[in-house]
């Protein structure tokens, strides 16, 4: 454990990008030859668009790195946070701090992002996207970005994680994230098994459909278990997904890069309502 401890301590910034580069390829090539669906799209023109965003996120996470390494250093050094309530051993201390991480540097901003609209209006970005593969996985607005930085930072102040700690869960998202947004065809008892504890692209998938109420569902970023705790889990047959969503129906809108920037600034589009959605008469 100790080892594992000094080197994400100071985890170079090449490894860093190794992880991301080097697990959105394996996903990439993997997606090619297991795929769920089979898109008629150019994936490559796809990829561009989501790249550009995933360099825009790297941007903003690398500009406000500093006062994570600061803050997380200050709180771990005074031992504040829940994490110093009690002793533990390091590999407790570790798994404790991942779920707290998780919990609130992902799932609870994730959870939030779908019901205030204007933090909506900065996450639809993600829910654009109307081919989901490993590359949707950091299709983020630059300001949904900075407000996720800000519940990450939160995370580490109520946690009092210490930044190697940091860099293992960050680490973590990357791969799980990009996991959990590949075309790729699993068998359906290793992901049932997977899925008890963590998020994999059966469940998530169900999140990026189309059109509410499987959209709010499945706000999980590493552990599936948050969404069974606190009721938003949702399982649907993935073949039978659309995704993108219904207020943003146009192919060109959702692939420029000019109009996904502006889309945050744009009037509020109010969900669309179906008559299987209403109520039978009388009932």
């Amino acid at each position: 454990m100790q080892a594992i401890i000094d080197y994400f301590s100071t985890i170079p910034s090449l490894h860093r990008t190794a992880i991301l580069v080097g697990g959105l390829t394996f996903f990439w090539v993997l997606e090619s030859a297991i795929p769920l669906f089979r898109f008629e799209y150019k994936k490559w023109s796809h990829a561009w668009v989501n790249i550009f965003f995933t360099l825009t996120t790297i941007v903003v996470n690398f500009s406000l790195a500093f006062f994570l390494v600061r803050v997380s250093d200050h709180f771990s050094a005074q031992e504040w946070g829940l994490l110093h309530l009690t002793e533990m051993p390091d590999w407790l201390f570790c798994i404790t701090g991942l779920l707290m991480l998780d919990l609130i540097g992902a799932y609870t901003i994730h959870f939030l992002e779908h019901k205030v609209k204007w933090m909506w209006q900065f996450h639809l970005v993600h829910h654009t996207d109307q081919h989901i593969d490993t590359t949707s996985a950091n299709r983020h607005h630059p300001g949904e970005s900075a407000l996720r930085f800000v519940f990450t930072l939160l995370a580490v102040v109520l946690s009092g994680a210490p930044m190697w700690l940091v860099m293992i869960y960050q680490s973590l998202s990357v791969l799980l994230t990009q996991f959990n947004h590949s075309n790729i065809q699993i068998n359906s008892r290793v992901d049932k098994l997977l899925g008890l504890v963590f998020c994999t692209p059966n469940i998530h998938r169900v999140h990026h459909h189309f059109r509410q109420p499987l959209t709010d569902s499945n706000y999980g970023n590493i552990f599936s278990f948050w969404d069974r705790m606190f009721g938003t889990f949702a399982i649907a047959e993935n073949k039978s997904l659309q995704y993108g969503l219904d207020t943003y129906p146009d192919p060109q809108e959702v692939s420029s890069i000019n109009a996904i920037l502006k889309m945050p600034f744009q009037t509020y589009r109010t969900p669309l309502s179906y008559e299987a959605d209403k109520p039978a008469s009388g009932s």
